[in-house]
């Protein structure tokens, strides 16, 4: 195991340490909320900085003009695949601002802390990853392949626009090895999650008066017979790693007033997936129910099943490079990271099925992510780094 004192990936991340933070505390001091700031000044701040590098860096945009990600890369001179290194320069709603300690965008560094909202995830992993491809720049004649920068603006929304713009775009590359995706925490490395299979249901009734002397179908009522009849359909048990299927029933919404009995009634519908029960199974499930139901409800229009996503599971094999060589960096760092295959679903289920391995899950040290005081250890940010730094050179060298 190499001496965590002299490990050259170490040094080189400590003598950055300074100028990671500063980087960072810029990023949280400016306000990038999912769907609610605009991420024009982060773009520009975080744009000038990779320009002072030598970094060159790209904005891409979805069909409308918006920003949904910056990008950057380092060309290798010799040969060799793409190496793509993600973190969302999003973040997650302040929530109740006055019940934070440090205010969550004051970048305040205090008790060994970095606090503010994205802190942790993931405008540490930005300016991490930022100065690892600084660094590597410089190495370009000993690198195999191309290393890519990309930061994510459509991350907390849930519509992942800038990792489907740059890796389903009409300029994406067809050489991918991988993807390594910088979500905090240094206890485990993600390899694998379960699928999702998410659908609205549109369920229809009849509509007439609530007072009126003959009853009609009541969509709320039709729906309530769907739900039922979904919770009580048996599920495959665990496999391998994945743990149990499941199906959740997310939303309902339907009816107005009193005195109106409802003809639509509109259902959310949650499904993980696992190696046993896949995405074309959780759709057959649906669709027998829905069809069960709309044959006992006579009169009433069927049900309408709107597929809204469908990413599979996934596990990293244990001999995949990009698995053991993050695992094997780690170990180098005298880090013992457990391999996990998570149950939620994450934005490598949608690489999956594009056919690019992906990791998601080492990063620094948090406290509070999503919630009320987030902060990232900071002396637990050159480990990471360090870990990244020797994984990347491992596929690049």
């Amino acid at each position: 195991m190499a001496d965590l004192r002299t490990s050259p990936a170490l040094l080189r991340a400590r003598a950055d340490l300074d100028s990671v933070l500063e980087l960072t505390r810029d990023l949280v001091r400016i306000p990038t909320r999912g769907g609610i700031d605009p991420y024009d000044d982060a773009v520009d701040h975080l744009g000038r900085w990779m320009a002072e590098k030598g970094l060159k860096p790209t904005v891409l945009r979805d069909d409308t003009g918006s920003a949904v990600a910056l990008t950057a890369s380092v060309r290798g001179e010799r040969p060799g695949s793409t190496w793509v290194l993600d973190a969302c320069l999003d973040t997650a709603p302040f929530g109740d601002e006055a019940a934070w300690t440090h205010p969550p965008t004051g970048g305040d560094v205090h008790e060994g802390w970095l606090w503010g909202r994205g802190a942790a995830d993931s405008k540490s992993a930005v300016a991490v990853f930022c100065h690892l491809a600084a660094r590597l720049r410089h190495e370009a004649a000993h690198l195999r392949g191309d290393l890519v920068l990309l930061f994510d603006l459509d991350e907390h929304t849930g519509g992942f626009g800038g990792a489907e713009r740059y890796f389903e775009g009409p300029d994406a590359p067809t050489d991918i090895g991988g993807v390594m995706i910088g979500y905090p925490g240094m206890d485990k490395l993600v390899v694998g999650g379960r699928g999702v299979y998410r659908v609205r249901l549109r369920v229809h009734g009849r509509s007439s008066h609530s007072g009126g002397r003959r009853s009609t179908p009541n969509a709320i009522g039709k729906a309530a017979a769907i739900v039922r009849a979904m919770e009580e359909k048996p599920l495959p048990g665990p496999a391998d790693g994945f743990g149990p299927g499941k199906l959740t029933v997310t939303a309902i919404e339907g009816g107005t007033g009193f005195s109106a009995v409802p003809d639509l009634c509109a259902v959310n519908v949650d499904v993980r997936t696992t190696a046993r029960f896949t995405g074309k199974e959780a759709a057959d499930l649906v669709a027998t129910v829905v069809a069960e139901v709309d044959a006992a409800w006579p009169g009433t229009p069927p049900t309408l099943v709107e597929e809204r996503t469908r990413w599979p599971a996934y596990a990293l094999p244990e001999r995949s490079p990009l698995r053991s060589a993050l695992l094997g960096a780690a170990a180098e760092q005298g880090i013992d990271v457990a391999a996990e295959i998570a149950g939620p679903s994450n934005i490598g289920n949608h690489l999956a099925g594009l056919g690019i391995p992906a990791t998601a899950g080492f990063g620094a040290v948090y406290e509070g992510l999503h919630a009320t005081d987030e902060r990232v250890l900071v002396e637990t940010i050159p480990i990471a780094q360090a870990v990244y730094d020797r994984a990347v050179r491992t596929l690049m060298g």
